[in-house]
């Protein structure tokens, strides 16, 4: 009878740590504000509901995985949190045209979004140079090459 208990219990400390190991690695590499907020506070999931960066409230706020994200409504927020992986922004919120391009971690503009194949990507978007009209003449190319320069950072 202990043996089956041990080997829940072996299972449960591998499952915590890989967690902790998780979140730690997005903290680290994960375009955040040393709050832990994402995307400079904007709501993930208006990008695909109302196809616009909505800057989301304080008081409407969640925590996945360590990373900090703020809600324009509590139906946002709700969406959220019942499938965080479809609203969080690819690349760690990072330009995804510099991800693509150098395997750069580049700030981001959040207001200049793209949704391709169902997944939020951000891009960089001052001093005369938006990227997303740079990533749009390539976006095949640019794309499988940010999602292997990516790995490099969170494998």
């Amino acid at each position: 009878m202990k043996r089956p208990i041990n080997i829940l219990l072996l299972l449960l400390l591998i499952a915590g740590t890989t967690f902790a190991q998780n979140v730690e690695i997005r903290k680290k590499q994960y375009n955040l504000e040393s709050s832990g907020l994402a995307i400079q506070g904007y709501d993930p999931v208006a990008y695909f509901t109302m196809n616009k960066a909505i800057e989301g409230k304080k008081d409407l706020s969640a925590n996945y995985n360590g990373v900090t994200y703020r809600f324009g409504s509590k139906q946002n927020k709700d969406a959220f949190m019942r499938n965080p992986g479809r609203y969080e922004p690819q690349f760690g919120g990072w330009c995804a045209y510099a991800m693509g391009k150098k395997g750069e971690k580049v700030e981001i503009d959040p207001e200049t979004f793209k949704i391709v194949d169902g997944k939020l990507y951000l891009f960089y978007n001052k001093f005369l140079n938006n990227t997303l009209k740079s990533w749009n003449q390539d976006e095949a190319s640019l794309k499988t090459q940010a999602d292997r320069n990516w790995m490099k950072f969170v494998p």
